[in-house]
């Protein structure tokens, strides 16, 4: 066993170093000992190296922007280390990685497991209310409501000393990382490119997992031209904590059959040979049931380079939330149509995308101009903006302060009020 940092990605290795590197992958909130009880089969046939995401598990706390940034951070990673082949499984956030690995350096990759993944993880507004969760409360309230997310009930009701390491990890991870992995898995979803995905792939998930299941990986089983399903029956969404011993199985048999290797002429791509239908994987020690697999619908295409009213309606919805604007496109008719576009275009198109200012200032200019004008329908609407976009409440706070001053008294008190709704309202965990 050894262990080191890089300047990039904390990682550790186990097993002899003359065998093939198999990487492990962390979910959000988790370290490399998610793995811990898969390590002694695997280091029989393989030198396994883990990491840690950026503020996990004492690892540097440098925020990734992206999913991208993630797997370009491993890359550098093992370019340091002299690996450049390699079988990868990721769970969860780590699983998005190696879709990410697979899409863009498909030649790096010798096979592919991807456990409790998805294309695209839920909403973008989830990850994001998340992230105003954590910046309003820290991180304790998110770490007490792990298990819940992870386990069954059964397992964590049986497993106190688990569930309460399960809290801890996430209750001593940095928050800003945290909140910027949030931020990556919001804007992640490569439905689209699954089809380009060229390694032997297997997917795996609890069949009991409710933030990423069964029908999620069937949407990457669908879209990935040589991907197999293995449903774990009993398993959550930590599905390797939880069911170590079938995980292992499944990760030996798949990395062990599937283990791609590089022709003699390669020139760095890999071309896969057609492939009948798979069969999904069975789960030792008993088959799991796995549901027939439909045909994933083909995302639709664009023409063109994108205008700005493509650039707008992206730039408002990761500003306002799918909800807000998804109730506003249901509210516009014949008659209101076309002032939806003039919004969508100039106001979010053009100056909500300008790189001039970043969008925690354009929040602070806006809230000062909707109480100057007395706005306050829009000033609640902006008031959540302002959170998604990273002011903090006492930074909302001090802008409505400010306002006080230079639009009047009477116009900040009426804010306030409506501002002091928004913040309980969006910083209040769920229960």
């Amino acid at each position: 066993m050894t262990e080191g940092k890089t300047e990039t990605l904390q990682y550790r290795f186990d097993g002899p170093e003359h065998l093939p590197v198999l990487i492990l992958g962390p979910s959000l909130g988790t370290t490399w000992h998610m793995w811990d009880r898969q390590i002694p089969e695997l280091t029989k046939q393989w030198r396994v190296f883990r990491f840690d995401l950026p503020g996990h598990g004492g690892a540097p706390a440098h925020p990734a922007a992206s999913v991208a940034d993630l797997a370009t951070r491993l890359l550098a990673t093992l370019e340091g280390l002299g690996v450049h082949r390699f079988g990868y499984a990721g769970c969860a956030l780590g699983g998005a990685v190696g879709i990410e690995l697979a899409l863009r350096h498909p030649e790096r990759l010798a096979s592919l497991a991807l456990i409790a993944a998805s294309p695209r993880f839920g909403t973008a507004d989830e990850f994001r209310q998340r992230g105003v969760i954590v910046r309003t409360n820290g991180l304790d309230p998110i770490a007490r409501s792990a298990p819940e997310r992870w386990f069954t009930g059964g397992f964590a009701a049986a497993q106190p000393a688990i569930t309460e390491w399960a809290v801890q990890m996430v209750r001593t991870t940095d928050p800003g990382c945290y909140i910027a992995a949030c931020e990556a898995l919001a804007s992640f979803d490569v439905r689209a490119g699954l089809g380009s995905v060229g390694v032997p792939t297997l997917v795996l998930v609890g069949s009991e997992d409710q933030v990423t299941g069964p029908a999620e990986a069937r949407t990457l089983v669908a879209g990935i031209p040589d991907a197999r399903l293995a449903v774990v029956p009993g398993a959550s969404h930590l599905v390797p904590v939880e069911q170590p011993a079938a995980v292992t199985d499944l990760l030996v048999r798949h990395f062990s059959t599937a283990w791609q290797p590089l022709p003699e002429n390669a020139t760095g791509h890999v071309v896969l040979p057609a492939a009948a239908p798979a069969a999904p994987v069975a789960v030792a020690p008993q088959p799991a049931p796995v549901a027939a697999i439909a045909p994933a619908a083909a995302p639709p295409q664009t023409q063109g380079a994108p205008d700005t009213y493509d650039a707008g309606i992206k730039v408002r919805r990761e500003v306002l939330g799918d909800a807000h604007v998804d109730r506003i496109l249901e509210q516009t008719d014949a008659f209101s149509e076309d002032f939806q576009e003039l919004v969508t275009r100039y106001a979010w198109g053009e100056v909500w995308d300008r790189p001039g200012l970043d969008r925690r200032t354009r929040s602070c200019v806006t809230l000062t101009a909707l109480v100057a004008g007395g706005h306050l329908d829009e000033l609640a609407v902006h008031t959540r903006a302002a959170l998604r976009n990273g002011l903090t409440p006492d930074e909302i706070k001090e802008v409505l302060l400010q306002a006080a001053v230079y639009c009047g008294v009477p116009a900040a008190s009426r804010a306030f009020r409506v501002a002091q709704q928004v913040v309980r309202e969006e910083t209040t965990p769920p229960e």
